[in-house]
């Protein structure tokens, strides 16, 4: 697994694990869902493009990986404006991980478009 995976990876376990600490409310419940399809999606499609049958979908499946990732952040930011501790380290970590993440595959999208 190249860095790119492992870090999508990492991410996906880190977000699952901090959703467990979130209240059971219906709110919670949806978001819970949401973020837990998004985040492990993200990498589930990167791990796909890495066997493409081709550059188109190598592009495709990273561009899949890319709206995933922007759904994860927009999740992980709705949590962050609901939480009581909005000094939450582990919450922090997984927004601007989250950032850093759709800026990578952003780029990737961005590069595999111009050749």
């Amino acid at each position: 697994m190249n860095d790119l995976g492992e870090r999508l990876f990492n991410f996906a376990i880190r977000a699952i694990k901090y959703l467990r600490i979130l209240s059971n409310s219906t709110e919670y419940r949806v978001i819970r869902y949401q973020l837990t399809k998004s985040a492990t999606s993200s990498g589930a499609n990167y791990e796909e493009a890495q066997a493409g049958s081709s550059r188109a979908d190598f592009s495709n499946k990273t561009r899949i990986a890319l709206r995933e990732m922007r759904e994860s952040n927009y999740w992980l930011r709705i949590i962050h404006g609901l939480i009581e501790n909005p000094d939450d380290k582990e919450l922090i970590w997984l927004i601007q991980e989250s950032k850093e993440l759709k800026n990578i595959l952003g780029s990737i999208v961005q590069k595999t478009r111009t050749k």
